[in-house]
């Protein structure tokens, strides 16, 4: 919703867009959907989707390897040990 909204109200103001063959605007990245959050649970899977992804893709090894992590945040909190 968020997405359509921003992009009906660009066009309602003559911004030009580009559109794809389908006819879609090139704004937004394909095969992407915002999510709300539903319970303490799925935040929890989506944080560690998001630490996770760096070794996912191949960048590092280890989540501890990424130093631009919100993890090593975490650790100094405490709310993560550091392994």
């Amino acid at each position: 919703m968020i997405k359509s909204h921003f992009s009906r109200s660009l066009v309602k103001i003559d911004i030009d867009l580009d559109r794809n063959k389908k006819g879609e605007i090139n704004l937004w990245q394909r095969r992407y959907w915002e999510h709300q959050i539903r319970d303490d649970k799925d935040l929890q899977a989506h944080i560690d989707y998001i630490h996770f992804n760096p070794v996912k893709h191949g960048h590092v090894e280890n989540v501890t390897d990424w130093p631009y992590s919100s993890f090593h945040r975490y650790v100094r909190l405490g709310i993560y040990d550091d392994d």
